[in-house]
């Protein structure tokens, strides 16, 4: 048992090290990978068209994230409280953010999901956050 254990300890440091300790190979550098999910259904009116899309990336995420962003276009699904399993089309953000830790990358995505929110009349968007190595 204490074998398997110590076993397990190196898996857990590196899943612990942030962007400033992550050894990364040359030419590369360490960032924070930020991902969004954006529902584009919408209670009592029909789901976001793309021209919605296109003015929210442009006066939204565009401010936000000036140096980039890829967005792509994925159905999400989930089980509603009641059991059923639901559907919608959504968009995927992708952030790459170099020299950035998952806090900074959560403070500057924040802004950007709650105007979805606000705008979309939406409950809430799945974000995720990882470290990377990344070349531009």
């Amino acid at each position: 048992m204490i074998a398997r254990a110590l076993l397990v300890l190196p898996l857990l440091a590196g899943c612990a090290a942030t962007g400033a300790e992550m050894a990364c190979p040359a030419g590369t550098q360490a960032a924070t990978v930020a991902e969004a999910f954006l529902g584009r259904a919408v209670r009592d009116r029909a789901d976001v068209s793309d021209a919605e899309w296109d003015a929210f990336l442009r006066e939204v995420v565009t401010p936000a994230f000036p140096d980039g962003a890829t967005a792509h276009d994925t159905l999400g699904q989930w089980r509603g409280a009641d059991g059923t399993v639901l559907r919608e089309r959504s968009k995927l953000l992708v952030l790459v953010l170099p020299g950035a830790d998952a806090a900074a990358a959560q403070a500057r995505l924040r802004p950007v999901e709650d105007a979805w929110k606000r705008r979309f009349n939406q409950e809430s968007v799945l974000t995720s956050y990882r470290t990377a190595c990344v070349g531009f």
